[in-house]
């Protein structure tokens, strides 16, 4: 066994009992809260993006094309099936896929109250994956062929669950929705499917129907669609995307990214993002600063130590090397109970859903977690590692010590 090695062994093992072991078991657990906290903070600001993400992506796509005409109106001019987006997008490798939708504003009408909705057409192509984690009774729309239907058209909608209850409505049940054109078209629809996404910019006043319905009442073939909704393979890669989009297309199509559709969501998500690092950076800095007030009492308590090993021939760095151990020592021991701890906690929240949260402010009802663990694992190396460069201040302090004074020393 090398000298410091042996030497920190020894130290640690004597320890027990003194007033360095109270302040060593201190350090530890400043560097067990950090590691708790880093490991929690991000599963948490994970799953907060995660979450947001996922619920704006049921009814919003990465990237919305649509005609120019258009702008930030629901009532939408026609686009062929067969145009110049649908011939540049599958030349574009960073695209996921794509789907045609439609949009019509309308009001819904039952016996005793009426709601001003926007109806949202899809068709065959539509990614119910999704979807279907947001459905809370009845089930989802068939997306029937049109030409085996007697109207042409479904009538079966989806509507949230505080558009049900502002009416009164249930899995099951009709109502009339009339178009906002001139003269108003009412329709007879059938609520097959109720779904709650918690975020009042759709579930206020957005519908799901089929997009023959929306075609039919704006008179367009069954070869136009409103929106192409397009997909990445990397959200991160949006704004390079956008930009390649909007030089390929021409100058008569509307393009719209998410993150200017939802500019406040992605700019609370961000502040998000920047609270999470400052709040870090002051428990790693607090836990640090802990471990060099430690490591300097322990230096402290082994004066008489030090001064024996420098007679004895140690040269400073070989003693540096035995505090650094056993600093090195309590960081290890601080990671292990922060992972343990901060995993669990995190495992609970996961399983149990213990805290909850109000949905009016946050989009969901409790604290969602997600398991990154190569963030996790960054976590713990950058602990390591800045832990590991702040011990070797205060072992500066024993070049400082001369062998007289040191075996002379009294606590």
């Amino acid at each position: 066994m090398q000298f410091p090695s042996f030497i920190a062994k020894r130290i640690r093992h004597n320890e027990a009992g003194s007033f360095s072991a109270t302040v060593s078991r201190i350090g530890v657990a400043s560097i067990a809260i950090g590691i708790a906290v880093g490991i929690i903070a991000f599963a948490v600001l994970l799953g907060f993006k995660q979450t947001i993400r996922q619920k704006i992506f049921l009814f919003g796509a990465h990237i919305n094309i649509s005609s120019f005409a258009v702008g930030n109106t629901y009532e939408e001019a026609p686009l062929f099936v067969k145009n110049p987006i649908t011939e540049a997008l599958p030349k574009i490798p960073e695209i996921l896929r794509w789907q045609g939708v439609a949009h019509k504003s309308g009001i819904l009408k039952t016996t005793d109250e009426i709601k001003g909705v926007i109806l949202k057409g899809v068709g065959q192509d539509y990614d119910w994956k999704t979807f279907k984690g947001s459905l809370v009774a009845g089930t989802l729309i068939t997306n029937k062929d049109s030409t085996s239907i007697k109207y042409g058209y479904s009538s079966e909608i989806l509507i949230s669950h505080k558009i049900a209850s502002q009416l009164r409505l249930k899995s099951g049940d009709n109502v009339i929705m009339y178009s906002l054109q001139n003269p108003p078209r009412p329709r007879k629809l059938t609520v097959v499917g109720i779904y709650d996404t918690q975020m009042e910019e759709f579930d206020n006043n957005l519908i799901i129907g089929d997009i023959s319905l929306v075609q039919r009442l704006n008179g367009w073939g069954k070869d136009s669609v409103g929106t192409y909704e397009v997909y990445l393979k990397d959200f991160e890669k949006l704004d390079e995307v956008a930009a390649l989009l909007r030089r390929t297309l021409p100058p008569s199509i509307y393009l719209q990214r998410v993150t200017s559709i939802f500019p406040q969501i992605f700019d609370w998500l961000l502040l998000l993002d920047r609270n999470t690092a400052v709040f870090l950076a002051l428990i790693l800095f607090v836990a640090c600063f802990n471990m060099i007030s430690i490591l300097l009492v322990m230096i402290m308590e082994r004066t008489p130590l030090i001064g024996l090993l420098k007679t004895l021939g140690s040269p400073n760095k070989q003693i540096r090397m035995v505090f650094f151990r056993v600093g090195l020592h309590m960081v290890r021991k601080g990671i292990i109970i922060g992972n343990i701890a901060g995993l669990l906690i995190c495992w609970i929240q996961y399983k149990f859903n213990v805290i909850s949260l109000d949905p009016v402010n946050y989009y969901m009802d409790t604290v969602p977690i997600v398991f990154d663990w190569p963030i996790f694992i960054m976590v713990n190396v950058i602990t390591v590692v800045i832990s590991g460069l702040i011990l070797l201040i205060p072992t500066l302090i024993i070049s400082q010590i001369t062998p007289i004074k040191a075996l002379l020393f009294k606590k």
